[in-house]
């Protein structure tokens, strides 16, 4: 079978992957702070501005796109330097504490022995077509995004599908992958996302979901190129391990989840079947309360440590069990919960020295210097530099559009196309940068290094890039309106 092919492999590729020299880029902790030095020195050279925010769609603050002015400049200070870091995990704090309930709760669900189970009977019902539970992940949490534009449902996919992908023979980079690729193939096309389409055809004027034909063909043809390029590193890292870019990192998880007998088979007692129902229960209601009651990060966290609490219980755990299982976890995702806090100081740097305004000033007017058939390709680049400085997708959207809504009428590109700029560019953009906060979470919680990840995601970063110049030059052509 391909699982004991795999095993007889370990020892071998384990020696050939420990010869192999590889460049070591800095720990993610010297680039954050190495942008967030750079973005303390830009306050002293770029001018000082603010435009004035007043109420927009849905009660959200959004900016005058006329109203842009200089004021007295205001760099950032040592002490403003020192506590940039604390300021920036006090303002991610709601997604710094998501991570770590997300830690504990899965925790304590290993604890219980459901998270075993569930991967057993998967592993087993897959183990002789495991390929085609890529396409099936990526199509239903692309899907899903696409439809409530939540990518920090990643949070929630890796914890589960990791095992499963471990015990499938692929590794830790494909489970992150599935999640991460799909999610951003949902919610960059998002023909129903109300958090980026939504909004932005809000605030730039145009019938919300206007435009849906072109944006399905694009989700069509993203989650294709997206799903293909998982399966072509999984299908070598099934057929080789060797080839996996976590081989080293992943050597705990392979023996949990990799190396049982093949004759050992998970059976659930009565408290852990009840539980697998309560366990159910909880998810339903997670779902209804994002979809119909509009719950976030806060709301979903209260949920899981009831839900661990619960099924804990029930399954027969005791409390201090519980508690024990909670604290593992949260050790576990440490360092990404502490990452996803330094880099929200880069904002807060930018925000404090009142220089944000000023790039999305001055960016916005450049835009309107590119040819005309370029503009679109123009304002998709500017869009990408502005998500590595707001990283938030309907923060963007308010920061951006209400300046390239207008500009889009000065040079000549249709709203609608502006609006699939600001789309496309946050999406690729959402998952490369470490100013991320979720993504970094997601990272952390799959133990996969931001490094590992950039060299596995490029190739496929310029792929949609292209194909992001290919959708935006034909919506400019053909003068798309929708």
């Amino acid at each position: 079978m391909a699982l004991e092919n795999t095993k007889k492999m370990v020892s071998m590729d384990e020696i050939n992957h420990s010869k192999k020299k590889k460049f070591n880029m800095p720990h993610i902790y010297v680039i954050l702070f190495a942008f967030i030095s750079l973005a303390a020195i830009a306050t002293y050279f770029i001018p000082a501005g603010v435009y004035e925010r007043i109420p927009g769609p849905e009660g959200r603050l959004t900016i005058n796109p006329h109203s842009y002015q200089t004021v007295e400049q205001t760099p950032i200070t040592p002490v403003d330097f020192m506590t940039a870091i604390p300021k920036g995990l006090i303002a991610a704090g709601e997604v710094v504490f998501f991570t770590f309930i997300i830690g504990g709760i899965f925790s304590v669900l290993r604890k219980t022995g459901l998270i075993e189970m569930g991967v057993d009977r998967l592993a087993r019902r897959f183990s002789s077509k495991s390929m085609m539970l890529i396409p099936i992940l990526t199509f239903v949490f692309s899907i899903i995004c696409s439809l409530i534009g939540t990518q920090e449902l990643c949070l929630v996919y890796v914890p589960v599908i990791l095992p499963l992908m471990i015990a499938l023979g692929f590794d830790s980079m494909v489970a992150v992958s599935v999640a991460l690729v799909a999610t951003t193939a949902g919610f960059m096309t998002g023909f129903l996302n109300p958090v980026n389409t939504g909004l932005s055809q809000k605030i730039a004027g145009l019938p919300v979901y206007s435009g849906i034909e072109l944006r399905i063909i694009a989700f069509i043809l993203f989650l294709c190129a997206g799903t293909a390029y998982i399966m072509r590193y999984a299908k070598k890292v099934k057929g080789n391990p060797v080839y996996s870019f976590v081989w080293e990192e992943d050597k705990d998880k392979r023996r949990q989840f990799l190396n049982k007998p093949e004759s050992e088979k998970y059976k659930a007692n009565n408290k852990q079947k009840i539980a697998s129902i309560a366990l159910f229960g909880f998810l339903i209601l997670l779902v209804y309360g994002v979809l119909a009651k509009g719950w976030f990060m806060l709301e979903m966290a209260g949920l899981f440590i009831i839900m661990g609490i619960v099924v804990g219980l029930i399954a027969g755990l005791n409390i201090n069990e519980i508690c024990e299982g909670f604290n593992e976890g949260f050790r576990e995702v440490l360092v990404g919960a502490m990452i996803v806090g330094v880099a929200r100081a880069v904002a807060v740097v930018m925000e404090d020295g009142q220089v944000m305004d000023t790039i999305v000033h001055g960016l916005g007017n450049l835009v309107g210097d590119f040819p005309a058939v370029f503009s679109a390709i123009g304002m998709f680049i500017v869009q990408m530099l502005f998500s590595l400085l707001i990283p938030s997708g309907s923060g963007q959207a308010l920061v951006t559009m209400p300046i390239m809504a207008p500009l889009a009428d000065i040079i000549g590109v249709t709203r609608q196309t502006a609006v699939l700029a600001y789309q496309l560019a946050d999406g690729i953009g959402n998952i490369l940068y470490p100013t991320s906060g979720y993504f970094m979470a997601t990272l952390a919680l799959s133990g996969v290094a931001w490094q590992k990840w950039v060299r596995f995601y490029l190739p496929l970063f310029f792929i949609w890039f292209l194909l992001s110049g290919t959708f935006l030059i034909i919506a400019q052509t053909i003068q798309w309106n929708g």
